[in-house]
């Protein structure tokens, strides 16, 4: 499901999706090893003491749930960016984790084909991708619901499937199916299993696919949106986001359902075992708390929301960090803007989130996508660190999209 935050984003996703890898190291200070000139950070703000050397690998539309490939080589991202897709809604696409062009002189690759409106697209173990389209249920962006109901709500497309194909696009399969909507698909550290969403219960529940067996498992029963769903780095838990509607909110978000659309509103995370038992709610907090991932200690949660802005109106997202039992909340962006969709690349030192930020500090409307190197352990010049002047930076024509 793809959902509009309350920021510049048209229309942007609420959606994320994916997992981390096998029992990553815990990050270290690697990027002390390397000399660091704070004087060409452009893209990095005051109090942003976990990242460094801020990196932009993507320049206009909407583009957004980045997610590595298990070798962090590559990364496969949506984006409506008409510079690359003239499609009108979002397409799948794959580029080299450091931007340089891939080895057929494109920057960005089309892998979902080209028709239909995707989301949450996600490498499997074999480098191999999955992501939900709707295309079979026809050529043309769906109509967004919102504009059926006359207010705003998310579309829950009911024509969205899973499906695979190779990492150029080539074989697309589906993979998981069937009535309403499947999608939100992420992948476990050992690559047998996929997390998705789905409202084949009647609900928008979290549901397991075994690719070994074909088997699914359900894993929530709780009414509310459960979605967005990670594994953590020994395959072990879950974190999603969830809403959990009461008394009339409930019967809304019922009717609301019934026409294949939810309201925005409150998101909180939760863990669970992998097979989703012993369930627990870890933040309690105003707004929409969404994005989640595990940091590679598998003892925190990096995510994304606006709960510190609701006051404001909501319009900011930040990147946060928290323990997994809710302890210990700590604010990592201080762009001022759009931060959200973070995910730790598999060796634990870098990490990719879309973001709003310019490096010419002009309001914009465009999610770009970003990648950072990870400090685990901020040092005097990060936590001294002060935003640098505006500076104007070309776009990058992407190359071989034509």
């Amino acid at each position: 499901m793809r959902a509009a935050l309350l920021f510049f984003v048209s229309a942007l996703f609420l959606v994320a999706c994916g997992p981390a890898d096998s029992e990553p190291d815990t990050p270290t200070d690697s990027v002390e090893a390397e000399a660091y000139d704070p004087a060409t950070d452009t893209l990095r703000f005051s109090g942003e003491t976990r990242l460094r050397n801020i990196r932009q690998l993507t320049w206009g539309g909407n583009n957004a749930e980045a997610y590595w490939s298990f070798d962090d080589e590559q990364l496969i991202m949506q984006s409506d960016w008409s510079a690359i897709n003239p499609q009108g809604c979002d397409q799948q696409f794959v580029m080299n984790a450091d931007g340089t062009p891939l080895a057929d002189g494109e920057t960005y690759r089309l892998v979902s084909t080209g028709q239909g409106r995707t989301t949450c697209g996600y490498f499997l173990a074999d480098g191999r991708v999955v992501y939900a389209s709707t295309h079979e249920g026809g050529p043309a962006c769906p109509t967004p619901t919102s504009s059926e109901l006359g207010r705003y709500v998310w579309s829950i497309f009911p024509t969205f499937d899973i499906y695979v194909a190779n990492a150029d696009g080539t074989e697309t399969e589906l993979l998981i199916g069937g009535e309403g909507y499947d999608a939100e698909a992420t992948v476990s550290p050992d690559g047998r299993y996929i997390v998705f969403t789905s409202t084949r219960s009647g609900d928008l529940e979290l549901w397991r696919y075994d690719l070994e067996t074909g088997e699914t498992l359900q894993l929530t029963d709780t009414l509310g949106y459960d979605g967005g769903a990670f594994f953590s780095p020994d395959g072990t838990k879950l974190i999603w986001r969830a809403s959990r509607p009461e008394g009339e909110e409930a019967t809304r978000y019922q009717e609301l359902l019934a026409q294949d659309a939810i309201e925005p509103g409150a998101l909180n995370l939760f863990v669970a075992n992998a097979d989703g038992s012993d369930a627990r709610q870890i933040t309690d907090l105003p707004g929409a708390n969404w994005a989640p991932f595990f940091h590679p200690s598998g003892e925190q949660i990096v995510f994304a929301s606006n709960h510190h802005t609701m006051a404001e109106g909501g319009r900011e997202f930040d990147l946060f960090l928290v323990n997994i039992d809710g302890t210990g909340l700590e604010k990592l962006t201080h762009s001022g803007t759009f931060d959200a969709f973070p995910m730790f690349s598999f060796s634990g030192d870098q990490l990719v989130f879309a973001s709003n930020r310019r490096a010419d500090r002009t309001e914009s409307r465009d999610t770009n996508i970003f990648v950072a190197d990870w400090v685990e352990e901020p040092t005097d010049a990060d936590r001294g660190f002060q935003t640098l002047p505006p500076v104007t930076v070309a776009a990058e024509a992407p190359s071989g999209t034509e």
